[in-house]
């Protein structure tokens, strides 16, 4: 119900007292008087406050409507695009752009106005109205015309230093094509750490921005090596952080998928889940992580013996060696315990055969050896390469002993007490004679014999290498 005093202003108003018309439109701004809040009555009321000044001052220019200040004020106040379909609309429309042109403290607020009616994408239905209403009541200026002096109005505001800035430069932003917005953005950010820019970078769907944000977020910890999460950080930020780190993850960053782990495995965070956390680590370690690729591959070592696989250790001395590739510190001391290393050939005991197999293999034309005698002289090569026992040369299956990181030696198939070796790949002489024997042995399986078969051409073969190839 209206109060007593608005109903006063009411009455002096409709006869036509100028002060009471703009306390009227002012209270339809504001909400004075319990009035409720009606931008198209007031634009209404101050349309009447015009009529009336006009009609009283004759047209005198010292005493028009852009010279009140009051009236200024509340015109400028005014959101116009809340009163569109006012019958006031015209007028309000006519004013607003003699404010903008007008050199007052008042003309920042129009022309913020109507760019933000003219250039707003959220706004396209409404510009698309406005469009037609301008088509039918002024013909003579185009839409696209008036957009382009709204434009001007957004530079220039950007460019000021006035409450309006900031609004005109986020929707300058927003009329940018998505490319040219993002790097805008994080531009700003990495030249000024503006935390606005990062943060409107990360919605607009830049990967390293959701990254980054999270990361502040739950204020990790910069350093590569470590990045651990400091123990004092609420739940709250840390939820907020997880949010931007997933949709980073989900942009298969492996930093992301690295600190989500982190953040999972931290007692503060109402989502704590180890199962979760060692997921998020995989995944990390799959993308090349290699934090993530020590972490897994150092959980698979503790659970060895738990874990059902063929050759135990084969899966984390993988894990580890690829984090030692990228210069993990503490995966080398873990690697050494996994593998074994065998970088020096010439301090083996199959150091000479091999010598002589090799020349052997190099001149096989001049020797006219045969096949079988030329496997032999391979496994001879390998033996020495990673040191194997005199069984472990005969039965190795040669073709299936290399994976990316290593050499699997396993006899088990005739040997059942004799435990696999893992031996890592520790030169460019280990890996070549690994492929020249991988391309011997191709398809002869059935032709080197039973071990009784092997044993005697291994013999032969030692002996006619002696008196071959040794030096007196």
């Amino acid at each position: 119900m209206a109060s007593r005093e608005f109903l006063k202003i009411l009455k002096s108003a409709r006869l036509g007292d100028i002060s009471a018309q703009q306390q009227l439109a002012s209270a339809y701004l504001t909400g004075a008087f319990n009035t409720p809040i009606q931008p198209a009555n007031a634009l209404i009321w101050l349309e009447k406050s015009t009529i009336s000044i006009t009609n009283q001052v004759l047209g005198n220019s010292s005493s028009s409507n852009t010279n009140n200040s009051l009236f200024l004020d509340q015109v400028s106040a005014i959101p116009l695009a809340d009163t569109f379909h006012s019958p006031a609309f015209g007028f309000g429309w006519r004013t607003f752009w003699e404010i903008a042109e007008a050199n007052t403290p008042f003309s920042a607020a129009a022309q913020w106005q109507l760019a933000d009616l003219l250039l707003n994408p959220l706004k396209k239905t409404l510009q698309i109205e406005l469009a037609r209403w301008l088509e039918l009541h002024q013909p003579n200026i185009g839409f696209s015309e008036r957009q382009e002096k709204a434009k001007n109005y957004l530079f220039a505001l950007a460019q000021s230093d006035s409450v309006f800035t900031p609004q005109a430069k986020e929707l300058l932003i927003k009329l940018q094509p998505k490319n040219e917005a993002l790097s805008s953005l994080w531009s700003a950010w990495l030249a000024d750490k503006n935390e606005d820019a990062l943060i409107q970078a990360a919605e607009l769907g830049l990967t390293a921005a959701k990254l980054t944000l999270g990361l502040q977020l739950a204020q990790l910890d910069e350093s590569p090596a470590s990045k651990n999460i400091t123990g004092n950080k609420s739940n709250a930020s840390l939820k907020k952080a997880a949010h931007w780190l997933e949709l980073a993850a989900k942009d298969g960053d492996r930093d992301a998928w690295y600190a989500l782990g982190e953040i999972y495995r931290r007692p503060q965070f109402s989502g704590y889940n180890a199962k979760e956390s060692d997921r998020c680590f995989e995944n990390a370690a799959d993308l090349g992580h290699p934090q993530a690729q020590f972490r897994r591959g150092a959980n698979l070592w503790r659970k060895r013996e738990k874990l059902q696989e063929n050759v135990r250790g084969l899966q984390a001395s993988y894990w580890v060696w690829q984090a030692h590739q990228q210069g993990v510190p503490e995966a080398g001391e873990l690697l050494g315990k996994i593998l074994e290393s065998t970088p020096h050939p010439k301090k083996n005991d199959w150091y000479a055969l091999a010598s002589f197999a090799e020349q052997a293999l190099e001149n096989h034309a001049e020797h006219k050896i045969e096949e079988e005698w030329g496997l032999l002289c391979h496994r001879l090569i390998i033996a020495n390469q990673f040191n194997l026992s005199k069984a472990e040369l005969l039965l190795c299956e040669v073709g299936q002993l290399q994976h990316e990181h290593c050499v699997v030696v396993d006899i088990r198939y005739e040997l059942p007490k004799i435990l696999p070796r893992l031996i890592q790949i520790d030169t460019i002489k280990q890996r070549r004679s690994l492929l020249a024997a991988g391309k011997a042995f191709a398809g002869t399986e059935s032709e080197e014999g039973n071990l009784r078969q092997r044993r005697y051409r291994f013999d032969r073969v030692c002996a006619w290498l002696n008196e071959t190839f040794a030096v007196a």
